[in-house]
């Protein structure tokens, strides 16, 4: 597996838990450079089963809202699920704002998430 720079990558069983290093995620180079990552367990470490735990992140911008949509495609075409989960209350209604939460799986807990696969 890759070294991840703005990632924390554990596996529970047949699922792969991502926690974002980040609390405010926000600039375009590290958006980028998180998108590449996410991208990666996909594609090079073809990783299928990711829930991404977004406890401790305050803030996400609307780029790094398109990186997990782009990530979700890449995940659903290669026959996985993504699941989100421990999401602040700002930032669930901005995915209800935005009905994000429709295209997402959201749960509450990393527990919720990972009984979801």
């Amino acid at each position: 597996m890759a070294s991840h720079h703005r990632l924390d990558v554990s596996k529970v069983g047949g699922v792969s838990v991502v926690r974002f290093v980040d609390r405010r995620i926000l600039d375009a180079s590290n958006i980028e450079e998180l998108g590449d990552e996410l991208f990666a367990l996909v594609e090079a470490d073809h990783l299928k089963n990711l829930l991404l735990n977004f406890t401790g992140v305050e803030f996400l911008s609307s780029a790094a809202l398109n990186k997990l949509i782009i990530l979700d495609k890449k995940v659903k075409s290669s026959g996985g699920k993504l699941v989100l989960c421990d999401l602040r209350q700002e930032i669930k209604e901005v995915f209800a704002i935005t009905r994000l939460d429709q295209l997402f799986s959201i749960s509450n807990s990393e527990q919720e998430g990972l009984a979801a696969f």
